[in-house]
């Protein structure tokens, strides 16, 4: 069987204009192999951990604090300043570095980060305080469904 497969190789070599052997190995490459079987290889040996570790999967759950107003302006004034009029939510975040530091700094205090899908409508402080005092529930409305009092004639089953 591997002799009818090197005959077979050989042929598609010759048809090639590659000439007998031509067709599979180039003299470059021969000189290559021959120069590479003399030649040691060390493995390199390296720990075999994952080079990138997933987090866990973090809780969707966000309840707003009382004080989301004092905190957030307290944000706005340390990071914008403290000349800032008294309409701080009138405050602009067009300049992207001062507006990644103060979503940063309130996603690590608060646990609770704005989704990459919604950074572009967050256009001034307002928008940022609307965002943060905005409570979310983890669950589906199926969850919800079950969770409430349900008509005796319907039940909802989930198989696990």
């Amino acid at each position: 069987m591997a002799a009818a497969a090197v005959g077979l190789m050989a042929a598609a070599g010759q048809r090639l204009g590659c000439g007998w052997g031509r067709g599979l190995v180039s003299a470059k490459e021969e000189k290559e192999v021959k120069a590479g079987a003399n030649t040691v290889i060390e493995e390199k040996t390296e720990p075999t951990e994952p080079s990138v570790i997933c987090p866990p999967p973090r809780s969707r759950n966000y309840v707003p604090p009382e004080d989301i107003q004092s905190l957030l302006e307290a944000h706005v004034r340390k990071i914008f300043g403290p000349s800032l009029p008294d309409q701080w939510q009138q405050t602009s975040l067009k300049e992207n570095k001062l507006k990644f530091r103060l979503l940063d700094q309130l996603a690590s205090e608060l646990g609770h980060a704005v989704p990459n899908s919604q950074l572009h409508l967050m256009c001034s402080a307002q928008d940022v305080l609307t965002f943060y005092s905005t409570p979310v529930k983890e669950g589906s409305k199926f969850d919800e469904l079950r969770a409430s009092e349900l008509p005796p004639n319907l039940k909802i089953c989930w198989e696990q």
